[in-house]
């Protein structure tokens, strides 16, 4: 209603003033009297003229009004795609505007809803996380307390087991720690020349054992005769490494194969591929793998223990090398990792 009054103000004032304007023109060419067929001519044509002019300058002066009133409103919303520009009146700039900044709202609330998702399962996964090993050393403490700490082999046995407990969850927040610095910036890279091949002959040779439990062969490719020397932070690459074969170890196959192998990419980077012929990953799951604590199959890594953080570590810390990392991954055949490295000259 109030806008409806709004136009009615606007109309009756501009048909106020060209009925002021014309009736003075009139009563001008009525006083002066002559040729009337003339003076009804030229009567018509300052008629329009006139009536031209305070039509436009009205109607620019209404429009302005209101949709510097849109502008202002925008400005509350702290708009900076229109907010900056100068105010326009030409509706159809005005249109574009306003319907691209929509749709910059309407992808700005979407990404929003995405990562409150995000958040909530977040939080969901740290609590379970932390929940679980925390209610374990309680429930060893609580026993101890309640007279079993008399036993001398329940003591040791329940102290050695609340231990573990301990040190799963310090694992869990160094490992939650050294993600924050990566995302922070805070934690720094020692760039030096190494030969990749003798940091995989290494991670092979500490997680021999692991893979022995379940019969998986830890291999090469091919036999890799000289050194390939890339420049990287030999410690975090070796932790890469590390944390992409535990990985295939853990959702390997009983009696399975996991191979690294390393090609020339372009002239100056080489791709280091590490496969397996494991459980694989459904399509669904791939965009996901990254996520801190994301688990595809919760009730199996559990099992397997681990913090749930090792292939975020492993983007996290590839990335911080301005590198890329890729998967490629199908559902019962299995899965490959491959990261892009400098090589050194």
């Amino acid at each position: 209603m109030q806008n409806i009054k709004k136009t009615y103000k606007f109309a009756i004032k501009t048909a106020l003033y060209i009925t002021i304007l014309s009736t003075l023109l009139l009563s001008v060419f009525l006083f002066f009297g002559g040729n009337l067929s003339y003076y009804i001519l030229l009567y018509a044509v300052i008629s329009f003229i006139v009536c031209f002019f305070i039509i436009q300058y009205r109607s620019e002066r209404f429009i302005y009004r209101r949709v510097k009133k849109i502008y202002d409103d925008l400005t509350l919303l702290e708009s900076t795609s229109i907010t900056k520009k100068p105010i326009t009146t030409d509706m159809a700039t005005l249109t574009k505007e306003i319907d691209k900044y929509a749709r910059d709202k309407k992808l700005e609330i979407e990404s929003l809803k995405i990562r409150e998702e995000y958040r909530k399962e977040f939080i969901g996964n740290v609590s379970h996380e932390l929940k679980t090993p925390l209610f374990t050393v309680q429930g060893y403490l609580l026993t101890l307390i309640d007279g079993a700490i008399n036993d001398s082999n329940i003591r040791e046995k329940y102290l050695g087991r609340a231990n573990k407990g301990v040190e799963r969850l310090i694992y869990i927040v160094k490992d939650l720690d050294m993600i924050t610095k990566f995302e922070a910036g805070d934690l720094r890279l020692n760039i030096t020349t190494f030969d990749i091949v003798e940091v995989i002959k290494n991670v092979f040779d500490l997680l021999e054992m692991k893979a022995a439990k379940k019969k998986i062969t830890l291999t090469f490719d091919v036999d890799y005769t000289k050194p390939i020397l890339v420049n990287a932070d030999i410690e975090r690459i070796q932790q890469v490494l590390t944390n992409l074969v535990v990985n295939s170890i853990k959702y390997g196959r009983e009696k399975g194969t996991t191979e690294i192998s390393i090609e020339n990419l372009i002239k100056n980077k080489v791709i280091v591929r590490v496969t397996d012929n494991g459980e694989g990953i459904a399509e669904g799951n791939l965009s996901r793998v990254f996520e801190r604590f994301y688990r595809i199959d919760k009730s199996g890594s559990r099992k397997e223990g681990g913090s749930g953080l090792g292939l975020s570590i492993v983007k996290h810390i590839i990335e911080a090398h301005d590198e890329k990392i890729y998967i490629e991954s199908e559902l019962g055949v299995g899965s490959e990792f491959s990261f892009s490295l400098e090589k050194a000259e």
